[in-house]
């Protein structure tokens, strides 16, 4: 069912850049995506990436939908941000980071040793540092002049593919079916069932990717993002499959762990010569430099959100000359070289974290997208994704990831290894009243014997609380009764810091208040002390000009203003509004 969208946005990155961008992450996966089927599926290799791309076919709808609904930087962030609590929303975000972090440095790293391989004499590990500190600058520079460079790197990408698929299915014309059918002669060792099962398991980091252009959705026109989603799922599904067969058809099966880490560049060799082994290389190193950039582009995106939400330290925001967030790109970039660093170059341990935090990020969208037809199912979305293919998608993921896990046991304390700290920052966060109210208590009970020394330190922890409880947020009502007031008031006690929420109802010129909503104000008042509870009415009409004016002149942003789920009618898109969030 198609409703229609409600956004218009002006300006943004256009379709082939958007899907450059994402797609250099998407499509880089084709290069070892194949040889890791074949190993886990043998001759059933690319039946099990068949399947793969029918799950991506039943994300394109889950993604669109939740985006759709909520056109907003962040992924399954914002999704769980705006149905759930920010803790769990927070999870989500810490496994995208994570997915990112991995992302950025294994494609780095993998990129120079193909270099290495053109060219014994690059050391690697420099040349990986410098590569992720070229892309940190050139994220600095700006999404639209750095979206050029991933254009290039996508179409090369594609093209070199092209030429071998067709110099491939040229040699097998000139040389027959030998090795194809010599695979096919060979007995299963694990039998059908494990073989796909495993296969399967193996494949799902084929779609590593994906979650990408749901992280900087706002940057891109309007319309483009699910485009972007279906060009990544036709790219897969025709290339994954494809390649994996002629590897089938090219290199018998106990030869192709031996070429793990290059088998397309020894395909090429086989089927062109080394030219076309060359050629593979040196694209290897291309998309895989332009993952490196998807990484850049996508956690500026989400670290950007959770700051906004105040996840995250506020120096974050600080953007420079050319408006993006240097102090994100340059922190992602240190966060990166110091786990190059920390393991060496010996990137097997965050192959496992990157494998299981995206399949985890995935299987929590699906998540968010059931809690979006449950809490918000009055919110106009473009698309609708059906209740069966979403608890088919998740099972599926679920699937793949309890296969990964079998695989590799030890992976999952890895990841507990990396993502533990991440939380605890996070956690720190979203509890530092908790934590200063703590140490608070600590000092008065020190201050009591050594006041002088301690007397300035309490007063100014106590400033500080108070400063961050000053932080005022707007509830806009359409005279909701006091059952909705109340579900208001406990979620900004449970996910937010502040003592003072305005209650803001707008009337037409000639209307009045409802008179029971100030009665009822006046109760929550008086049954939570501790919160000013402030009703205001605005003559007007609701819409992007009055909540702008207001956020100026209240000095509040309008990620701390909240409405309840709009109806079918609602004239305007939560972009339109400016990041207003939904609170019931």
């Amino acid at each position: 069912m198609r409703e229609r969208a409600t956004e218009h946005k002006h300006g943004g990155l256009r379709e082939l850049p958007a899907t450059a961008i994402c797609g250099n992450d998407i499509t880089s996966s084709c290069l070892y995506v194949s040889a890791l089927a074949i190993i886990h599926a043998g001759k059933w290799a690319w039946v099990s990436l068949l399947v793969v791309a029918g799950v991506l076919f039943l994300y394109r709808r889950i993604y669109a939908e939740v985006v759709g609904a909520l056109p907003l930087n962040g992924g399954a962030y914002n999704a769980l941000l705006n149905t759930t609590s920010k803790s769990l929303a927070s999870m989500a975000a810490c496994l995208t980071i994570l997915s990112y972090t991995a992302t950025a440095v294994i494609s780095a790293n993998e990129a120079m040793h193909y270099g290495h391989g053109i060219w014994p004499a690059l050391p690697v590990m420099p040349a990986t540092v410098l590569l992720l500190a070229a892309f940190m600058l050139l994220t600095i520079i700006g999404i639209t002049e750095s979206s050029k460079v991933a254009v290039g790197i996508f179409l090369f990408h594609l093209g070199t593919l092209a030429v071998l698929l067709l110099s491939g299915g040229l040699y097998l014309l000139t040389n027959g079916l030998a090795v194809l059918a010599s695979n096919y002669a060979l007995p299963s060792e694990q039998g059908l069932p494990a073989a796909l099962f495993f296969g399967f398991a193996a494949s799902m980091l084929g779609i590593s990717g994906f979650e990408s252009s749901a992280n900087f959705v706002e940057e891109q026109a309007e319309g483009v993002f699910p485009r972007t989603l279906r060009n990544m799922w036709v790219a897969v599904s025709v290339l994954n499959p494809t390649l994996a067969l002629l590897a089938l058809a090219l290199v018998p099966i106990p030869d192709v762990a031996t070429h793990e880490e290059a088998l397309l560049a020894h395909m090429g060799g086989i089927a062109a010569g080394e030219w076309l082994a060359w050629l593979i290389s040196i694209d290897a190193i291309l998309v895989l430099s332009g993952a490196v950039l998807t990484s850049y582009v996508g956690v500026t995106g989400l670290v950007r959100r959770m700051t906004l939400d105040r996840c995250l330290p506020q120096f974050l925001l600080r953007s420079g000359p050319r408006g993006t967030y240097h102090r994100i790109i340059v922190l992602f970039f240190c966060v990166c070289v110091s786990i190059l660093f920390i393991t060496e170059g010996e990137l097997e341990a965050l192959a496992g974290v990157y494998t299981l935090s995206f399949l985890s990020v995935m299987a929590l969208f699906g998540v968010g997208n059931i809690l979006l037809k449950v809490k918000r199912a009055g919110l106009p979305r473009p698309e609708r994704a059906a209740w069966p293919a979403v608890i088919l998608a998740i099972a599926l993921t679920v699937l793949g990831l309890a296969g990964n896990v079998l695989m590799n046991p030890d992976y999952v304390w890895v990841l507990a290894e990396y993502l533990l700290p991440t939380l605890l920052i996070v956690g720190i966060m979203l509890g530092r009243i908790g934590l200063l109210k703590v140490c608070l208590f600590v000092v008065q009970a020190l201050s009591e014997k050594i006041r002088k020394i301690t007397g300035g330190v309490s007063e100014s922890l106590q400033e500080r609380i108070r400063a961050i409880n000053s932080q005022q947020f707007v509830f806009f009502s359409r005279g909701d009764d006091i059952h909705n007031l109340n579900r208001v008031v406990l979620y900004v006690l449970k996910n937010e810091h502040t003592s003072r929420i305005k209650v803001v109802t707008v009337v037409g010129d000639g209307d009045e208040a409802p008179a029971k909503l100030e009665r009822d104000i006046g109760f929550l008042n008086e049954a939570y002390p501790d919160i000013d509870i402030e009703l205001v009415v605005i003559r007007g009409r609701f819409g992007p000009d009055l909540v702008q004016r207001l956020s100026r002149e209240w000095q509040v942003p309008t990620n701390f203003m909240f409405i309840g789920s709009p109806g079918d009618h609602f004239v305007y898109g939560l972009a339109e509004l400016g990041g207003v969030r939904l609170i019931i």
